[in-house]
């Protein structure tokens, strides 16, 4: 790894110093969510000067995969089902997402890539519950997030991106070997930098860091274990394509951390959920 190359793109990472461009209603939201008296028509009354907001958080906690028993149609009754914790999961979730969301070009389409990212989500915290892992709420934010660093490097280092992307079409490189050429991180480790530099907690950032090689996680096998399958099964779906892991493969080790038998117990499993990843990819159009 050239060192140099590092700390140049370290420096810049380190600059970011806040979440830019983070609409004011998600803020107020947040803010609202981080103090459990707050009364849930208060909540309702900020989150309704933005209806976009509304349609976003009630349509991730209505789509199939989140895995609600019952419809909810309003932010006061999100809050009774759902729990602040669960709610604020979802408004921290919405908050990078348009923080960073950058315009689209021919080299990264946004909706794509938060599609794929809202489909990782709701994937690993589904597979939480089916599999009784706890903290199926954690595993929604590391799903959600397990890319992030992808469109960090769009946006901040948009000639690096345009230069990878451009050097995999023509040579048979790897997205991350080129990464660590041109950058001297990965954009796992970008993502891992920031959301550590930002105070988020460490399984979470470890899973994000490990989402491709969960073997190596130090605190949390199971949580980037998890996200590693969502993040496998959206590809074997194709459902919110995302060119930047092609060839992913399933990691031998998540099967068994995950407590699958062998293959073939894990390839049954994956089959089972075909038809709800189809039905999943209707609830992503709130995406814009």
């Amino acid at each position: 790894m050239n060192n140099n190359l590092k700390d140049r793109t370290e420096k810049v990472l380190a600059n970011i110093s806040s979440l830019p461009n983070t609409p004011k209603v998600l803020e107020e939201m947040l803010d609202l969510l981080n103090n459990e008296n707050t009364p849930a028509s208060t909540l309702g009354k900020v989150v309704a000067k933005d209806q976009g907001l509304v349609t976003k958080v009630l349509t991730i906690a209505n789509s199939p995969m989140y895995g609600l028993q019952r419809q909810v149609s309003t932010i006061e009754f999100a809050i009774l089902v759902l729990g602040f914790k669960e709610l604020r999961n979802i408004v921290m979730v919405l908050i990078l997402v348009e923080s960073f969301i950058n315009k689209t070009d021919k080299y990264l389409d946004q909706k794509e890539f938060w599609i794929h990212s809202y489909l990782t989500g709701t994937a690993a915290k589904r597979l939480a519950e089916d599999l009784d892992f706890p903290n199926d709420g954690e595993a929604f934010v590391a799903g959600f997030l397990h890319d992030m660093g992808i469109t960090i490097i769009h946006r901040y280092f948009h000639s690096s991106f345009v230069k990878i992307h451009e050097q995999v079409l023509s040579s048979n490189k790897n997205y991350r070997d080129l990464e660590i050429e041109e950058l001297g991180l990965t954009h796992q480790q970008i993502g891992y930098f920031l959301l550590s530099k930002w105070n988020f907690p460490e399984p979470l950032c470890d899973a994000i860091l490990y989402h491709h090689n969960p073997a190596d996680s130090e605190h949390n096998k199971v949580l980037a274990s998890l996200v590693h399958l969502a993040d496998y099964m959206t590809k074997r779906y194709s459902t919110g394509n995302c060119c930047w892991d092609k060839n992913l493969s399933l990691n031998e080790e998540a099967i068994h951390t995950l407590r699958f038998r062998d293959e073939n117990e894990i390839e049954m499993f994956i089959r089972a959920y075909e038809e709800l990843f189809a039905h999943q990819i209707d609830f992503a159009r709130f995406i814009d």
